[in-house]
C-alpha cells in the first residue's frame, strides 16, 4: 500500500469517526437520552463479551478433558506437542476465568476482553486441529 493510499484511508477513518460523533451530538435526543443510549450499548457489549467468554470457557473445559485422555496414549514429540497445546488452552481458560470475575466486579476493560476472547479462540482452534489429527 502506498503512502498516499494509507493517508487517504486514515483520513477517511478520521472523517467517519468525526461524523459519527457529530451525529450523536446533534441527534434530536436530549443529552440525557443520548448518554442513556451509550450506556445501554456499552452494557449490551459487555453482556455479549461475557456470554462469549462463558461459551469459550465451557468449550475449553470439554476439549481439555478429551486432550488429557489422549495425551496419556501418546509418546515422544506428539505427546510434547499435545501437552503444549493443553498448556496454552489452560492458560487461556484461566485468563478467561479471571476476566469473568473482573466483569462481575466491574473492573474489566474492553481491550482485555477482546484480547482474552481472541487468545481463547486461537488456543481452542489449535487444540481442535491437533485433536483432529
Amino acid at each position: 500500500m502506498s503512502k498516499s493510499t494509507k493517508r487517504w484511508a486514515m483520513g477517511a477513518l478520521i472523517a467517519a469517526a468525526a461524523g459519527y460523533v457529530a451525529g450523536i451530538l446533534t441527534a434530536p435526543k436530549s443529552g440525557k437520552e443520548t448518554r442513556q443510549d451509550i450506556k445501554q450499548a456499552a452494557e449490551h457489549g459487555m453482556a455479549e463479551a461475557e456470554k462469549q467468554l462463558k461459551k469459550l470457557h465451557t468449550q475449553m473445559n470439554e476439549l481439555l478433558g478429551e486432550a488429557k485422555e489422549k495425551v496419556a496414549n501418546l509418546k515422544g514429540t506428539a505427546q510434547k506437542d499435545l501437552q503444549l497445546a493443553i498448556d496454552r488452552v489452560t492458560a487461556a481458560k484461566e485468563k478467561a476465568r479471571q476476566l469473568l470475575s473482573s466483569l462481575h466486579e466491574g473492573d474489566a476493560d474492553d481491550k482485555d476482553l477482546k484480547k482474552a476472547i481472541d487468545e481463547a479462540n486461537k488456543a481452542l482452534e489449535h487444540l481442535k486441529k491437533y485433536l483432529a489429527k
